[in-house]
């Protein structure tokens, strides 16, 4: 059981990376369909910065745990931030269609991680990996407890942070008022004051600065540095688009949601006697699950349970 807990809760952060990511974004009017691309560029960019840093000492033994998690969670970030800045320039300058725009990204960051990685050192992945998921010294005393709360990297704890800290800035603050305000009605926005253009490139910046952390820490946090190609880190990335409706665009139940997600998405492989077609059948349950939350919100219609009212439609200031 243990294990199934701790697998679980990995999974989880994963998934809610990209859940508030996308969250962010998706709450100034935008639907990023290339969150997962924008996670496989994250997890180039971290991986990047994992090799150079490594590949400059003598010994991996030298390496610093925080100059590591520093350097990687930067070049992460940014490396993601870029891609997301091309797709905020083609939707928000460039009013290009978001769905068609989206699939792009993904199609194009999934073929560039996979051409990055072919370049990148690999060797210091290994002993990076076990460096970045390193749990809290006192974890293995506290028995069972200990290693589902505090057995993990600091990645995980970072994720649940960074989905309280967007829910309190989104509900709670001046910041979060405007931006929900400029993805509900951009045009009454742009009439109160509100640059909707800046707002909505900071979204999307950071939205996908914080999706692009949840594939590199799958990468070396996760399954320790080991890396075979992006199609894995893609599949995370849809779930995490299918997340964001399921907790209804609300970052602090994303917590739980992620770990519902990863519970189901482990569970396939720890049930025995189960055929291949049953397993597969098993990891389809978080999709359904999204499309009967999608359908009961749709019939209840509450504005609470609603995606941003413009959603998905590029803004023209001309015609307000």
């Amino acid at each position: 059981m243990i294990p199934f807990l701790v697998s679980a809760l990995s999974i989880a952060t994963v998934l809610l990376y990209g859940c508030v990511g996308e969250i962010i974004t998706e709450k100034a009017g935008h639907l990023n369909l290339g969150i997962p691309g924008i996670m496989c560029m994250g997890t180039a960019g971290g991986c990047l910065g994992v090799s150079l840093y490594m590949g400059g000492l003598a010994s991996p033994s030298e390496a610093s745990w925080i100059l590591l998690v520093l350097i990687s969670f930067v070049f992460s970030m940014v490396f993601a931030a870029v891609l997301g800045g091309v797709y905020a320039l083609l939707t928000v300058t460039l009013r290009c269609n978001q769905n068609i725009t989206g699939l792009a990204i993904t199609i194009f960051g999934s073929g560039a991680t996979n051409f990055i990685m072919s370049f990148v050192d690999r060797t210091h992945f290994d002993p990076a990996g076990k460096l970045i998921s390193s749990s809290l010294p006192f974890a293995d005393r506290l028995g069972g407890f200990g290693q589902v709360v505090f057995g993990h990297g600091i990645f995980v704890y970072l994720a649940i942070v960074t989905a309280v800290v967007c829910s309190v800035i989104l509900n709670k603050t001046r910041v979060g008022l405007h931006l929900r305000a400029v993805g509900e009605s951009p045009a009454t926005a742009d009439a109160a004051g509100i640059n909707v253009v800046l707002y909505k490139y900071v979204a999307i910046l950071l939205g996908s600065a914080i999706a692009g952390l949840g594939g590199f820490y799958y990468i070396m946090d996760y399954i320790k540095g080991s890396w075979e190609n992006a199609a894995t880190i893609e599949a995370f990335g849809w779930l995490a688009i299918a997340l964001v409706i399921f907790v209804l665009w609300k970052p602090n139940v994303g917590i739980i949601g992620a770990f519902l997600f990863g519970a189901c998405f482990i569970v396939a492989f720890v049930i025995g006697n189960i055929t291949p077609t049953q397993r597969e059948i098993i990891k389809m349950l978080p999709y359904v699950v999204t499309i009967a939350v999608l359908v009961l919100t749709s019939i209840r219609k509450k504005r609470e349970h609603q995606p941003p009212a413009s959603l998905g439609l590029p803004y023209f200031r001309e015609d307000r």
